[in-house]
């Protein structure tokens, strides 16, 4: 057993049995990641603080039932993204889960334009504030599931199955999510591109 799981198998004895400092502890490790998710799921600050503020409430009294099946940060990050799925429905009423959407969604996928090769630009150009604003911009061009789905692997870090535990669905749906993703933020950043490498 690596020292990572028995340092977490050890905390997560020590929150089960109620001690404050160990649940501060684990604020600390995984607050950031988690509002940083939230904010780019929802966009909207004061909405990610209260996503944030659920989830460790819901942590809080439920971690004597939490099982270890999955990481604790899995585990908090299914917490959060329920939450702002929540919000999510609020505000479009139509939403519909991950799994359960029709075929004629993928009506709504961009229609194919010329990929550029980003392979000629710098370094600095790739990762300067300006890129990074204009893709925090096409990430909300994407569907919120389609959205969730990227934060959680490529910005969050998880695993296919991670994010398929954290969505409750099967890595077959996360998979092609995720090639979805992927290709309509390519295609959404490909003008921004093409003017950089002419």
């Amino acid at each position: 057993m690596s020292n990572a799981v028995e340092n977490e198998a050890e905390l997560l004895e020590q929150l089960k049995n109620g001690k404050r400092e160990s649940f501060a502890e684990l604020v600390d490790m995984t607050s950031e990641n988690i509002y940083r998710l939230s904010l780019k799921m929802l966009g909207n600050e004061q909405d990610a603080e209260d996503v944030l503020q659920e989830t460790y409430i819901k942590a809080f009294r439920s971690i004597k039932k939490f099982e270890g099946k999955s990481s604790l940060s899995t585990w908090l990050f299914r917490i959060a993204v329920n939450e702002a799925l929540m919000i999510l429905r609020k505000k479009q009423p139509l939403f519909v889960p991950i799994g359960e959407e029709k075929e004629e969604e993928n009506e709504n996928l961009p229609q194919p334009v010329e990929i550029v090769d980003w392979c000629c630009l710098p370094e600095h150009e790739l990762l300067s504030d300006e890129t990074g604003s204009h893709l925090d911009v096409a990430i909300k061009t994407l569907s919120s599931l389609n959205r969730t789905v990227f934060l959680l692997r490529d910005v969050a870090g998880l695993s296919t199955k991670e994010a398929a535990d954290v969505l409750h669905t099967n890595e077959s749906n996360i998979k092609t999510r995720l090639f979805r993703a992927r290709m309509q933020l390519r295609e959404e950043l490909s003008s921004y591109f093409a003017e950089r490498v002419s």
